[in-house]
């Protein structure tokens, strides 16, 4: 199917939304993607910038699935959420966790490039100190450590840490995950070895994971999130792509209707954001987000809207997406 003759079959009420991010996370300083509008509402299209056309075309489906169909039913009223502490100082990591909307649980970015140990050690001491003795800490590597590195941090994060709940995708190789499981006392969730991996089954196979994280757009949508976790047998811990609330609404949607929910989600990262699209944003309270779906108002819509460049890349970004759709689309 050609790009302009799979463009057909969005929807053609789009908004293109940008905005700043209070802090730099994932090496970016500003959020932007599109919102779709179907029969059943919005959707969130924003597959970050680094995605070609063919692994966005995944980020796409969750949008139209949002959009077009809505999700399946939930069996929980409210989830529990993680409140996420980027790799910031200690002062305010600690500024953060106490602001968090009452979570009791912290993920906590560490291996960014230019920092120590010592740096991370200090941010982790201080998000323990602000949770207080009931608090659960998790990090999050983003794969960038080798085997021997991830051995040697995760026994000093730990100890700083008080006991770390997880860390997070420590290694980018399965194999790696594997044997740093057998070395380390610290269980390990897996999260880009799922999202962006042929074959997301690997990592319960070479038994690389205690722990999968699962996002709604990378993974192509709640109901194909739903299928791999029923697959792949693992406790489940839904995690945002930094969007919107819009997109945030697909994540309680997936994790309202897993039928266990051992673990805090990361789904409170809104408040990384100067603006949202909505007015009422999906915001913890008591360190749980109601499961809801908000919309945007014209209102909402025009302080965050992008225009001139911005808008036209990502018009011809969706294009590109809908042409990997598939002749089934």
């Amino acid at each position: 199917m050609s790009a302009t003759l799979a463009a057909r079959h969005l929807p053609q009420v789009r908004a293109v939304y940008s905005t700043p991010l209070r802090t730099r996370f994932r090496g970016i300083t500003v959020r932007d993607g599109v919102l779709l509008r179907g029969d059943a509402g919005w959707g969130e299209v924003s597959p970050f910038w680094d995605y070609g056309a063919a692994e966005s075309a995944a980020w796409l489906r969750a949008g139209l699935e949002a959009a077009e169909e809505g999700w399946p039913p939930a069996v929980r009223a409210s989830v529990p959420v993680n409140v996420t502490v980027p790799a910031v100082g200690p002062e305010q990591a600690a500024r953060i966790v106490l602001g968090s909307g009452g979570c009791m649980t912290a993920k906590v970015k560490v291996a960014e490039p230019g920092q120590s140990l010592g740096d991370e050690q200090a941010r982790l001491e201080a998000v323990r100190d602000a949770l207080g003795p009931e608090g659960k800490i998790r990090v999050d590597a983003n794969a960038a450590w080798d085997l021997e590195t991830a051995t040697s941090r995760l026994g000093h994060l730990d100890r700083a840490a008080g006991g770390l709940e997880y860390a997070e995708q420590p290694c980018a190789a399965v194999a790696d995950l594997a044997a740093l499981r057998r070395r380390t006392d610290v269980l390990i969730a897996a999260d880009e070895s799922i999202r962006r991996a042929e074959d997301p089954l690997a990592v319960r196979r070479a038994e690389a994971a205690d722990v999968v994280v699962l996002k709604v757009q990378p993974l192509g949508g709640v109901r194909a999130c739903l299928r791999l976790a029923e697959e792949i047998q693992l406790p489940v811990v839904v995690s945002s792509a930094l969007e919107s609330s819009v997109g945030i609404a697909a994540g309680l949607a997936l994790a309202a209707a897993l039928p266990d929910l051992p673990y805090a989600c990361g789904l409170a990262t809104v408040h990384l954001l100067e603006r949202d699209t909505v007015p009422d944003p999906l915001l913890p309270v008591d360190g749980r987000i109601g499961v809801r779906r908000p919309a945007p108002t014209p209102q909402t819509l025009a302080s965050a809207r992008a225009g001139g460049d911005v808008a036209v890349r990502w018009d011809d970004r969706l294009s590109e997406m809908a042409g990997h759709l598939g002749a089934g689309r």
